[in-house]
């Protein structure tokens, strides 16, 4: 993927924003562990299925009508809890949501999709004023916003404003909202609500992502300003700057964190494979673009974490004077690896239908830049369609919601036309200004 020139106003907006992520490090080394174990429950598409009840116990706090919608709030105990009990603060333990309906559905079908929260997006009202409500009086589609882990009424009370603490809090929140779509999807379901979508911007259309994958049933998916894993936006993008790499470091060479790396007798994904072996070859430049080549390699027999360990960093009692920059450096390619392994699409299942997939970019994005990255529609998601909004990240999130949800709207109508007989299109509107490529199958 060429390189292109990235927004002034993503970079200069994030030295304005006062949020600093994981400033308290990687988080308990023994959940981290858990946490990584417990990734094969969630990118596989069996087993995720397996592990959540489809009549999972969904409570009604109240339901209002407001001009042309009603407004309904909900909670349920968050299916985590029961996979990994203790390992999510309290706080978040109950997951909330609000859920905007038409008051008259314009046709006989009852269109809902499911917004994930984006960074800093707290409770709902924004997803609310901005996605939501246009949904329901340009198209009749109703919403379900989802409130994250660690934000809004869901906040631990000891975090700072968005600033997660602990790397661990974004893996915890990525698990926790895979399962709790799936509470929600077999909810509506029950309901008589569908078809059914996925979506979120930034932050959130990742997490609308590794979340649709483990849907058994066509699933409509449109991501919006995210791409194809969460190291894009913390380890290569203006976020970056927000993180104390040092700090990172140093706990990282403490011998507890060391050695539960090491005893991890768990087979890796490709991508965290590749980025073992790939490291020697980046080790001496500043860009590591190794993204292409996903060919397996465990010839040692040694388990991955203790490969990762030693062809990253060796022995670490011998690199105590090691460089301020080369110490950021160990952080971010072993923090690469992290996220990789946890977040990357590759290292999930295809979603059933990946023509029912829009995806929406930025085409200077700082926050979550694609140079280097996976061709997520040819590579990745064969079949999906990507639009491309000629702006950066924060100017396409002010300036183009109407984008997205344009593109939600076509992606119900790919929908009717491939399941349904009958005309179900929604109100035919278009955007001139965006650039479409849809992928070949």
């Amino acid at each position: 993927m060429a390189r292109v020139q990235k927004s002034r106003l993503d970079a200069v907006y994030r030295n304005l924003i006062l949020t600093n992520f994981f400033t308290e490090g990687w988080g308990k080394p023994q959940i981290l562990k858990q946490l990584l174990e417990f990734r094969e429950n969630v990118t596989n598409r069996e087993k995720c299925i397996e592990i959540v009840d489809p009549h999972h116990t969904i409570h009604i706090e109240n339901v209002s009508v407001n001009g042309d919608c009603t407004i309904t709030h909900g909670h349920f105990r968050s299916p985590f809890t029961n996979i990994l009990p203790g390992v999510m603060p309290p706080e978040c333990e109950q997951a909330r949501f609000q859920m905007i309906l038409p008051k008259k559905w314009p046709t006989e079908q009852k269109p809902v999709c499911i917004h994930m929260a984006g960074t800093g997006d707290h409770f709902y009202w924004r997803r609310r004023i901005m996605m939501a409500r246009p949904l329901v009086k340009e198209y009749g589609i109703g919403s379900i916003l989802l409130e994250n882990p660690f934000y809004g009424s869901r906040k631990p009370q000891k975090q700072l404003r968005s600033s997660l603490r602990n790397v661990t809090d974004l893996i915890i929140m990525g698990g926790a909202l895979i399962l709790e779509s799936q509470v929600l999807l077999h909810w509506c379901e029950r309901q008589g609500y569908g078809p059914l979508a996925l979506t979120g911007i930034s932050m959130g259309g990742h997490m609308a992502s590794i979340s649709a994958v483990n849907w058994p049933k066509p699933l409509i998916l449109v991501p919006c300003l995210s791409w194809c894993s969460a190291s894009c936006g913390f380890v290569k993008g203006v976020l970056s700057g927000s993180i104390p790499w040092k700090k990172l470091e140093n706990q990282r060479r403490q011998n507890e964190l060391m050695n539960l790396i090491n005893d991890l007798e768990i087979e890796p994904y490709d991508l965290g494979q590749q980025f073992a072996n790939d490291f020697i070859e980046t080790s001496n430049t500043k860009d590591d673009k190794k993204t292409t080549n996903y060919k397996s390699d465990n010839s040692t027999g040694i388990p991955f974490f203790s490969r990762v360990a030693h062809r990253l960093f060796g022995n670490p009692g011998k690199n105590s004077n090691i460089a301020d920059d080369a110490m950021e450096a160990h952080a971010v390619r072993f923090m690469r690896g992290v996220l990789d392994e946890v977040t990357h699409l590759k290292n999930f299942d295809k979603p059933v239908d990946t023509s029912l997939i829009t995806l929406v970019a930025a085409n200077h994005d700082a926050y979550v830049p694609r140079d280097g990255e996976m061709d997520l529609c040819a590579e990745i998601w064969p079949g999906s369609e990507i639009r491309y909004i000629n702006a950066g990240h924060l100017g396409a999130f002010l300036f183009h919601h109407h984008v997205f949800r344009q593109a939600i709207k076509d992606s119900f109508d790919k929908y009717y036309d491939k399941y349904t007989r009958d005309d179900k299109t929604l109100h035919n509107t278009t955007d001139n200004n965006i650039n479409t490529v849809v992928s070949p199958s």
